[in-house]
């Protein structure tokens, strides 16, 4: 079983103002109606800055691209970024927002814990956690603006691992909401080549020049690290005949059942 320790976040802690290239900013798609804000809120949000405590927020310190489909409409997909925290080695809280950029819109949260930790939980809540290996192993979630060593270190921290990501705002440029309206959405992973819709994929290479078959490439060496995970063939089924495995990545109450049958 892999550990989880924090000499990955540790590495990329420490190297995220080293390197920038390749973190181009992505916008927002939907932006709320309303007035410019007032010299009035101006000079109340200077004050804020210089005397306010930000330390939640200063803690997210880790930013991670990544995708995500809806568990229950999963052609609804996401392109996500991540600005998390490391609070210890078991647990991670990211904030999602629809872009990089000032005026990026927060569109949801999402917890990560370990495999020791999701084990512990009780199987009606397992549910709602989305397995990472997938994402990992293909070279769908990625660091941007660090150095491939440090990418690696905090891909390998992650190996095994789980999150819980809820969507509050649908942001997206085909979306019809400029406001954070309904019930929240959970989220899942793709655990298959092919489930990630390519134009999505592609948007996001152009943009911030990352190759995700490269991301892949250099990520063989952590297979071996890869146990069965829960929830990987959870939407096996809404995407027939377009995918191929992702080697490495294996369902595991399929694992269970194989070894039944022998």
């Amino acid at each position: 079983m892999a550990t989880w320790g924090c000499t990955g976040i540790v590495i990329v802690v420490a190297l995220m103002a080293s390197a920038c290239a390749g973190s181009g900013p992505a916008g927002p798609t939907a932006a709320p109606q309303g007035p410019t804000v007032s010299s009035h809120l101006d000079v109340l949000e200077a004050g804020a800055t210089t005397v306010q405590n930000h330390a939640p927020a200063e803690a997210l310190s880790i930013y991670l691209s990544g995708f995500h489909p809806l568990k229950q409409t999963p052609s609804h997909q996401f392109e996500a970024h991540h600005f998390c925290n490391q609070v210890n080695a078991d647990f991670m809280q990211c904030a999602l927002f629809d872009g990089n950029s000032a005026d990026a819109r927060l569109s949801g949260i999402e917890y990560i814990i370990s495999e020791a930790l999701f084990e512990q939980l009780p199987e009606q809540e397992q549910a709602y956690w989305h397995p990472h290996n997938g994402e990992i192993l293909s070279g769908l979630l990625v660091a941007p603006g660090i150095l491939e060593q440090a990418d690696h270190a905090l891909m390998r921290s992650k190996m095994n691992s789980y999150g819980k990501t809820w969507y509050t705002w649908d942001t997206r440029a085909d979306g019809e909401s400029s406001l954070p309206l309904g019930e929240p959405a959970l989220a899942w992973s793709f655990n298959r080549l092919g489930e990630a819709q390519p134009e999505l994929v592609h948007r996001r290479e152009r943009r911030m020049n990352i190759d995700r078959a490269e991301r892949q490439r250099d990520r063989r060496d952590l297979v071996e690290l890869a146990n069965p995970q829960a929830g990987v063939d959870a939407l096996k089924e809404a995407f027939p005949g377009i995918t191929e495995p992702i080697p490495g990545v294996i369902d595991q109450q399929r694992t269970e059942d194989s070894k039944k049958n022998h």
